[in-house]
């Protein structure tokens, strides 16, 4: 039994069988059997799967029986030719025939000999290539006569691989064959191109008055040899005469100058004077010139900035669509070339997907058309179409379009494109259908560089603007967006800076985070770029975002909007880059770049990642070789001679720097979200200005504010400075820019004085506890953070040693379960031993974390060993504070703890302690107490827990609890009678069907009266401890 056929075999053989189909004029059936495989790409064979060269064709291999194909060869297009008088082909092969007809027994080495001397004419005369195959289909013929004759089966083999080797030696002929007539006919598109352009410009010759008839003859000159070129089809175009804007086709692609770049004066362009002069039958004739933007932005960043606009060139209809046609001769070669291509779909064109393909086919008639057609109204209707050609256009019909619209506008100049091609857009800029919109916000785009200067700083401004304020599609406004950027490339108009901040703040603030990527990845160095030859960058732009920041922090007592601070900042993070460069290309040493190959290269990690190639500041200064050459420079005068006269970077240092200095210490260190985005925006102006400059520059600033030294140390009121951000800014976004060995040295020692200067002046540790958050959310500074704590558990003052213990919390979180085996187990064991009481305690807390995310059981163990030891000691039976630790680290860990833990042991001691606080006589502490039971069984009860435990314990404690509320609120005694009295009944009317193991004591709160007053009143107790405590007062 045959074995059925495997996916990857099933898709060779049908690329295979479509190509059969193709190749055989089976078009009809190719595409029915492209539909019925809808998942397979027919155009790519990468697409079947197979990690294998493409297989021959099906006809190829019928007639091998299957054989290895020739290794593939490698080909290029080119333009080169031989005069037939300069080839040796004849005698070569006149030779073999008659050596072939002077053998009277085959040799198959003698026969070897004569198939390879055509091969060698080829290779190293470039003969033609219809002379070899003639000469190897002879040399075939003769083989197979002299197969007749062979009776050793050894010979006829060896005959029969030579047939063979012959057969495939014909097919790769034939592909060089096929190769060289489409550069034939390329080049023949070419010469007619270039005829056209001759005649055009003949034609603005005779129309010019020249004197003395100099320019007239030196003209004449220069066209004769184009003349006489064109005739000979035959040769390639001599270099020194081809077109300085021409497009060179190679491989089938069409490499195209930047959009941006006005077409070079040359023999295909008109004379300038008469460049505008139109005649009657067609609207334009040549290459249209631009108004070049008086802009300096580097080539590199224009190339980048242009890349957004995403066209189409890379295909035939691709080509086409570029090209466009500019005499009715170009155009009948156009038809020619695109009706073979829409003629067989006319016949198809039933089916929806056949009907998109042949209106993709009809773009480059219509442009050429719209182009060349001598009326306007006529040439409005075809545009019309052309933007209404497709009901919802995918991306890639989309590019088709703009590239044709590109094409259009470099034809026709600014004033068709601003008449005829814009109203279009304005039609559709509210279409129902989202593709249609974003054919209008792509198109503003890609036709910037071709509109008139006023209208691309006007009507476009507000059309892009009105779609990013009205639209409600987020790819539409992504679009908006980038072409926006492209907008900032070329406008001119120093007066929109207002505006260009206005729709910046706008797309900063846009609800979709691809908007968002998109400002960052384009809008904003666009706009940065043009701020920068406003010389506005520093003064107005960067100015404006700080005092934005710094009024966000003070408007609301209770923190800043964290969305808006984020916008902000994140906007400031896409500046530092331009800012960099301004600083680079205004430093003393500008004029002295001299491009040299022992530069050395740029460090990979000198620069922290860019969002897109146009924030890249190799980008922005036009390479990385200048960059290289400016960064040696930027260090050797910071080192050596300092910024004296160096304006731009002494705005960063003596403004930027000390206003966000001075901004970090307003944040609330207790908002993470405020230290995080601070600290990267530090982390990435240290990093892009380079070690140096934070060494000598920021690090400086950063220490004369916190002066950190044992004699600053006030115990009465602390250190105020330490208490604010600039600490966790500092220590996150200053001192970890480099990873070096003394630079983890100095963090170490910052953090250490930082925590034994808030412990000796007694000062709240929130600034601490931040930058440890921060750091702790990176595995690289555990170590780092294990290394500072332990200076702080060795420490000979006890209130460092307690600010040690309570850190650990915060670390535990994030650690390694090896780190905490290893290193914070033993160094809280150590600390629970220690002599002062108040170290002890401060260790609790992270014991509670320690059972609330580990699982090794052993440490779970140890850990458990040691809070027992906290509630069993009878040293500790009347430590008040301890058994207030104890009980509030209960009811924060013990909901997410392992349930054995929390079964046999966190509410077995709760219950204990409930039951000591019973006989509690001072009132003060019996409160205290109270309060954090409450809360405790309030958190435990949406547990599971099993039901001896709730017998035996759970119930047994909320008695007791109850016992203390009969002497306090009556509310609060109701809440606990009634969860008292639903369990027992839970209890002992247990449904038989019911889950013996547990049960949820939440779920037993059926009465809805005492379950919404319970929670309504949880809610309030555990949202303030202090609110809670004053709760409880003893009854009249």
């Amino acid at each position: 039994m045959e074995e059925p056929v495997r996916p990857l075999e099933k898709r060779a053989l049908n690329f295979l069988v479509n190509e059969y189909l193709l190749r055989n004029n089976y078009k009809l059936t190719s595409i029915t059997f492209s539909d019925e495989n809808d998942d397979q790409d027919f155009e790519l064979w990468d697409d079947v799967g197979l990690n294998t060269p493409k297989p021959p064709s099906l006809l190829h291999q019928y007639r091998t029986g299957g054989s290895c194909p020739p290794s593939p060869r490698d080909t290029a297009d080119v333009a080169v030719g031989v005069e037939a008088s300069e080839l040796p082909l004849n005698s070569i092969t006149q030779e073999s025939l008659h050596k072939m007809e002077r053998t009277q027994a085959c040799d198959p080495g003698h026969v070897t000999q004569l198939i390879e001397q055509p091969c060698f004419a080829w290779s190293n005369h470039g003969c033609s290539s219809r002379m070899l195959i003639s000469s190897f289909l002879t040399v075939t013929a003769t083989l197979k006569c002299y197969f007749n004759s062979f009776k050793s089966s050894v010979e006829a083999e060896a005959l029969v691989f030579l047939i063979f080797q012959q057969e495939e030696i014909v097919q790769e002929l034939e592909y060089q064959i096929g190769l060289l007539i489409g550069e034939k006919h390329s080049l023949v598109e070419q010469i007619k191109l270039l005829q056209s352009d001759i005649q055009s410009l003949k034609k603005s010759i005779s129309m010019e008055e020249v004197e003395g008839g100099n320019l007239r003859s030196d003209q004449s000159s220069m066209v004769a040899p184009l003349e006489n070129w064109c005739c000979a089809d035959s040769r390639g175009p001599p270099e020194e005469l081809m077109p300085a804007g021409a497009p060179f086709r190679t491989k089938g692609r069409l490499d195209r100058d930047p959009l941006t770049t006005a077409p070079a004066p040359s023999l295909c362009q008109p004379i300038q004077p008469h460049s505008k002069l139109k005649t009657q039958k067609a609207p334009s004739q040549g290459s249209a010139q631009f108004e070049q933007p008086k802009r300096n932005l580097s080539p590199a960043f224009l190339q980048a900035l242009l890349s957004f606009c995403q066209l189409s060139a890379d295909s035939r209809l691709g080509s086409e669509v570029s090209r466009i046609a500019d005499s009715e001769e170009s155009l009948l070669l156009m038809l020619g070339r695109c009706l073979p291509h829409i003629v067989p779909n006319v016949l198809l064109a039933k089916r929806e997907r056949m009907v998109v393909h042949l209106c993709q086919e009809l773009i480059p008639l219509i442009l050429c058309t719209a182009c060349l057609h001598p009326e306007p109204k006529e040439r409005d209707q075809l545009l019309h179409i052309l933007f209404n050609l497709i009901k919802r256009p995918d991306d890639e019909q989309r590019q088709m379009i703009l590239t044709g619209c590109v094409a259009f506008a470099r034809h026709v100049g600014p004033t068709r494109v601003e008449a005829e091609l814009l109203p279009q857009c304005w039609e559709q800029i509210n279409h129902k259908y989202l593709e249609r919109r974003l054919l209008v916000a792509e198109s503003c785009g890609a036709l910037a560089p071709y509109l008139p200067k006023e209208i691309r700083s006007s009507l476009v401004l507000s059309m892009l603007k009105q779609m990013l304020t009205e639209d409600k599609a987020h790819l539409v406004r992504e679009a908006v967006v980038k072409s926006l950027g492209v907008i900032m490339g070329y406008i001119d108009d120093a007066d929109k800076y207002s505006q260009g901040f206005e729709l910046m703040l706008l797309s900063l603030g846009d609800p979709s985070e691809r908007v968002v990527s998109a400002t960052h990845q384009v809008f904003i160095p666009a706009f940065a770029a043009w701020t920068t030859e406003l010389g506005v960058l520093q003064s107005q732009l960067l100015s404006s975002l700080l005092l934005r920041v710094e009024g966000l922090l003070k408007e609301s007592d209770r923190g800043p909007d964290e969305h808006k601070l984020h916008l902000l900042l994140s906007g400031l993070q896409s500046l530092i880059s331009p800012m960099f460069a301004l600083v680079l290309q205004s430093a003393p040493f500008s004029g002295q770049v001299e491009l040299q190959d022992s530069t050395p290269p740029i460090e990979v990690t000198r620069f922290p990642r860019p969002a897109s190639m146009l924030q890249d500041v190799a980008t922005i200064v036009g390479s990385r070789e200048r960059l290289a050459v400016l960064l040696q420079l930027y260090d050797r005068q910071l080192e050596h001679e300092g910024t004296m006269g160096w304006g731009s970077l002494l705005w960063v240092v003596n403004q930027l720097l000390p206003h966000l200095i001075g901004i970090v210490g307003q944040i609330n260190v207790n908002s993470a979200a405020c230290v995080h985005e601070f600290s990267r925006l530090f982390w990435r102006l240290c990093r892009t200005f380079g070690k140096i400059f934070t060494n000598t520059k920021v690090k400086p600033q950063f220490q004369e504010i916190l002066r950190l030294s044992e004699e600053s140390v006030d115990a009465s009121d602390g250190n105020d400075v330490l208490t604010k951000g600039t600490v966790p800014i500092y220590a996150t976004g200053v001192l970890t820019c480099y990873n070096q060995e003394e630079d983890r040295k100095l963090l170490v020692a910052f953090l250490e004085d930082v925590m034994m200067s808030l412990s000796l002046s007694h000062a709240p540790l929130d600034s601490l506890k931040a930058a440890f958050m921060e750091l702790g959310a990176n595995p690289a500074y555990h170590e780092l953070l294990l290394t500072v704590l332990w200076y702080g558990v060795v420490h000979t003052s006890a209130l460092v040693r307690c600010t040690a213990a309570r850190m650990f919390e915060l670390l535990v979180k994030g650690v390694s379960e090896s780190l905490i085996a290893q290193r914070v187990v033993p160094a809280l064991i150590a600390l629970s031993d220690d002599p002062e009481i108040s170290v002890r305690i401060s260790t609790i807390p992270a014991f509670g974390t320690i059972m609330e995310t580990v699982t090794q059981k052993e440490l779970l163990e140890r850990v458990k060993m040691q809070l027992a030891s906290f509630l069993e000691d009878p040293q500790y039976q009347d430590q008040h504070s301890l058994h207030m630790e104890i009980i509030r680290t209960f009811g924060r860990v013990g909901p997410n703890a392992e349930p054995r833990f929390r079964d046999e042991f966190v509410l077995p001691h709760l219950h204990k302690l409930a039951l000591g606080n019973n006989r509690q006589t001072a009132e003060a502490k019996r409160v205290g107490i109270a309060t954090q039971l409450f809360e405790a069984y309030s958190a435990l009860s949406c547990c599971f827990i099993s039901e001896d435990v709730l017998v035996n314990h759970f119930l047994p404690g909320l008695r007791c609890l109850r016992v203390d509320m009969e002497q306090f609120s009556p509310e609060y005694e109701d809440i606990l009678s009634s969860m008292i009295k639903e369990c027992e009944q839970k209890v002992e009317n247990r449904n038989s069907q019911e889950p013996q193991g547990s049960m949820s004591i939440a779920a037993s709160l059926v009465s809805e009266d005492a379950k919404t007053k319970f929670l309504s009143k949880v809610g309030q107790l555990t949202t303030s401890g202090a609110m809670l405590a004053n709760v409880f007062q003893r009854k009249k």
